[in-house]
């Protein structure tokens, strides 16, 4: 087989073009035959999705950029809330903001004083409490500034990470399951709209590969949404939202009693309901 030639990869500018013709070469890497046709994302597209994540992580302010929840160990920062634990702390959760500061550093990006070279650098902040204190510290207002300085790249690493999930999903998922997670994952490549909703579920709540980010051995990231879909269904965003809303409602239903999570389901459900809204 050809290899894929590299002007089909994926290219990220702020003033270019994003588009999705890497899956295809994905595609053609798991011996998929036909062409896959997959909706292109501009950069003001991949920004407005960009946005519409930022509005469901932080509803749209710079303040909700730097964030630590109740009862987290980590905190939330970006437009996506991506993940960073302190020393010594590690969870089930994926940390993803080492990955997206060298995404960032890679492309160029002046990083504020406090991030290290290193790209393993620990939360400086060991707990929740500590974090608070910090609001109007000056590392801190350097990260928040940083953060909403760089919306751009944010909205471009994460659909850099939908580029990465394809192969992971279909490589945990059973063989009997492949064609249905694929040809899900296709259709709703197929419109922006869908796009918007792979992209915002993923960073939500991950791929669904790693059997950490499960319950009862019953996962809740995009792998097992994919799955829940109905086959064919000539409506594919509105079945990636009924779908996702009944992992989701599994997820609570199978998650320890002292996590509570009950309280997050409105929210989630609420989230993933945007879905089928422009």
């Amino acid at each position: 087989m050809d290899k894929p030639h590299p002007s089909r990869w994926w290219r990220f500018s702020v003033n270019g073009t994003i588009r999705f013709a890497t899956v295809a070469a994905l595609f053609a890497i798991i011996l998929v035959p036909e062409r896959v046709n997959c909706a292109s994302l501009s950069a003001a597209e991949a920004r407005r999705i960009g946005k519409k994540i930022w509005q469901n992580e932080c509803n749209g302010t710079v303040s909700g950029l730097t964030s630590w929840n109740s009862g987290e160990n980590f905190a939330s920062l970006g437009i996506g809330h991506f993940i960073w634990y302190p020393t010594g702390q590690r969870g089930p959760f994926e940390e993803s903001f080492p990955q997206l500061v060298q995404f960032m550093r890679d492309r160029g990006a002046k990083l504020p004083s406090m991030i290290s070279a290193d790209r393993t650098v620990p939360c400086p902040w060991k707990n929740r409490s500590e974090f608070l204190s910090a609001q109007q510290s000056a590392d801190m207002k350097q990260l928040r500034q940083f953060l909403a300085d760089t919306i751009d790249l944010q909205s471009q690493f994460l659909v850099r990470r939908l580029e990465a999930a394809l192969p992971k999903m279909l490589d945990e998922a059973g063989p009997a399951d492949r064609p249905a997670v694929r040809a899900n994952f296709q259709s709703l490549l197929e419109s922006s709209q869908g796009c918007y909703a792979l992209v915002d579920y993923v960073n939500f709540k991950g791929e669904g590969v790693l059997h950490s980010e499960r319950y009862q051995g019953q996962g809740w990231g995009l792998l097992q949404v994919l799955e829940q879909m109905k086959n064919g269904s000539n409506l594919p965003v509105e079945e990636f939202s009924r779908a996702a809303a009944a992992v989701l409602r599994r997820r609570v239903a199978n998650a320890p009693a002292e996590r509570n999570e009950q309280r997050w389901l409105a929210g989630w459900l609420k989230r993933v309901n945007s879905y089928t809204r422009d």
